[in-house]
This record gives C-alpha cells, structure tokens and sequence, in this order.
C-alpha cells in the first residue's frame, strides 16, 4: 500500500538503503542532503534522526532562517520511497525558489510514478495544514517534476533564475480550494 507516513524507525533500514542511492548522484540539492547524512550514524541512532525530522513540525531543530516544515515519508509497504517537506508558511525566498511543497524520489524507484503519488498525497497533507493555494517550484530543466506539477493541476506562474545556481526556477500555483 503506498501511503504517506511520519517518519518512523519501522522504516530505518529502507530509509538507510535509499540514503546510500544518492552516494553516487550528481551533486544536486536533494542528493547534497541526503549526502550530510551518514548511514553509520543512521544506524547507531535512528530514533533521533526520526525525532528531529518529526520535530521541525513544531518548530524546532530548523536551520536560522527556516520555516516549520512537516516531513512526510513516501512508503510502499514497508519500503521507504522517498519524502516530502510541506512548509507551513512562505519567506520571500522560498516564494521564489522553494515553494511550499518539496520532495523527492529515492534514485531506484524513479521513473516508476511515485512521483505522481507523492505530489498528489502531499496537496492532501498541505490542504489539512490549511494551505488552499500551494506554491511548488522546479528547475526549469527538470522535465520530469514540471509534468508532475502539472499532472496535479499546477499552473505556471513564472520562472525567475536561481541566484544560488544560476538555473532558471519555474513556480506553479495549485489551488486546492477548487478541487
């Protein structure tokens, strides 16, 4: 069954085997997270991993300049998919280059439409976080996540370049109250 789940240590050693995926990934912001975390240290202490990922829901454990966020794991059965960060609110920077919603897909399990899933159980999420109109952002050359956006009824909105890469961003609206 694939489902949206909070993180849990019913998932650590799939969540540790997709860790190790993005070992080989070029170096983009999804694999430069995942690559600060060492699957060494995943194993001596998961359970605090999953506490501060459970934790930046209320607030807490966030970098300077960050908004609470809630992390939601994407599972089938009991295999960690991949996951998705729903902002609770938008500074100016991530209206531009963030957006509300961000996720990604572990790199064995692309391709095969959990991208779709992810972005259609994660509006869910954010509608009962309160969020009617989610803004989602993608670079403009990744094609495969401007269909996804797309398939779930996002609107392009504009697309202004990155300052931190220098690749152009596209933003898409999604206004869940009309669904």
């Amino acid at each position: 069954m694939i489902q949206l789940v909070s993180p849990s240590k019913e998932f650590k050693q799939s969540f540790i085997q997709g860790v190790t995926e993005y070992e080989g990934e070029d170096h983009s912001p999804t694999s430069e997270r995942y690559s600060k975390l060492s699957p060494s240290d995943l194993e001596k202490d998961f359970d605090a991993f999953v506490e501060k990922e459970l934790s930046q829901s209320r607030g807490e454990n966030l970098p300077e300049g960050y908004v609470p966020q809630t992390i939601y794991w994407l599972v089938d059965g009991d295999e960690f998919i991949g996951n998705v960060r729903i902002r609770h609110s938008l500074t100016e920077h991530l209206r531009e280059i963030g957006g509300h919603i961000g996720y990604d897909i572990r790199p064995s399990k692309r391709g095969k439409g959990y991208g779709n899933k992810i972005l259609e159980l994660a509006l869910q999420k954010a509608r009962e976080l309160g969020i009617e109109n989610v803004r989602i952002t993608c670079d403009a050359t990744n094609v495969a996540s401007k269909k996804i956006i797309e398939k779930n009824g996002g609107v392009l909105e504009s697309q202004v370049p990155n300052p931190e890469t220098g690749v152009e961003k596209c933003a898409f609206g999604l206004n869940r109250s009309k669904n």
